[in-house]
């Protein structure tokens, strides 16, 4: 008598997550550049904003004695956007790999392909808001808020980014091509950087801009950083900005996962 083939016994969703973000984070190891691009570049922004705007402090209604403390946790916001914009790129390598054709083929859970690449986005997020912070600090920024603010802001950014991220992963597995996502990004970053409160505070925007920037995902993760760095801290303002960051990410994570079911459908 012939014995029944084994059923496959597929992992759990959570060794699947991180089996999928150990490859991810094996591949970043392996190209450590990306990590020091991705540093260097916000402290040029301190750098650069920090000198050409420093003399804002003097007009009046601006409202802060420091610009450089003001603009450190919009420059922390701006790095997760823009480090978001570009993360489907991964999956663009992918697909033009073969790789991605030999992971569909395997029997793991799509959501996990998603969630383990953007797991590993958010622990470079991570570090990259934990040394921007810093640089910041030695720059001559001063957080009143002391480890619990800058936890909170760091909380903030890993919601923004993880909105970003799967936006850009979703685009980029319905347009497949570099090309396109690097347009689409950038068609989204930068309106949303000149259309928020990042780098001016909302009495110096024109009315017009200060009406759009309250719909500005980037201005609610910068409000929250603000209050939550500052000597006294709105728990209004975190509570509300950060419940719409987390239903965005929520739901830019669910069109992530469909993009990529969609993109194995076409297959």
């Amino acid at each position: 008598m012939t014995a029944a083939p084994l059923a496959a016994v597929r992992a759990p969703w959570p060794v699947q997550t991180a089996l999928v973000t150990r490859r991810w984070l094996v591949d970043g190891v392996r190209m450590p550049w990306g990590l020091g691009v991705s540093v260097i570049q916000p402290v040029v922004w301190i750098v650069l904003f920090g000198s050409v705007f420093k003399a804002v402090t003097q007009v009046p209604g601006f409202g802060h004695a420091s610009y450089l403390t003001f603009l450190v946790p919009g420059i922390l916001m701006m790095t997760m956007l823009y480090s978001g914009a570009w993360a489907g790129t991964g999956f663009i390598d992918d697909i033009r790999s073969g790789v991605m054709d030999r992971l569909l083929s395997s029997p793991v859970s799509r959501s996990a392909l998603v969630a383990g690449q953007l797991v590993q986005q958010l622990l470079l997020s991570l570090v990259q808001g934990g040394v921007l912070l810093l640089i910041g600090w030695a720059a001559g920024a001063r957080y009143a808020g002391g480890p619990g603010g800058m936890g909170i802001a760091l909380a903030a950014s890993l919601l923004l980014a993880a909105a970003f991220c799967s936006v850009s992963a979703a685009v980029a597995l319905t347009a497949r091509d570099q090309t396109a996502l690097i347009g689409i990004s950038t068609l989204v970053v930068l309106p949303a950087t000149f259309l928020s409160t990042a780098l001016m505070p909302v009495a110096l925007l024109p009315h017009w801009v200060e009406a759009t920037a309250r719909f500005n995902p980037l201005t609610w993760a910068t409000e929250i950083a603000r209050t939550a760095m500052s000597a006294s801290v709105d728990s209004g303002v975190v509570v509300t900005r950060g419940l719409l960051l987390l239903a965005l990410a929520t739901v830019t994570y669910a069109w992530s996962v469909a993009a990529m079911r969609s993109y194995q459908r076409s297959l």
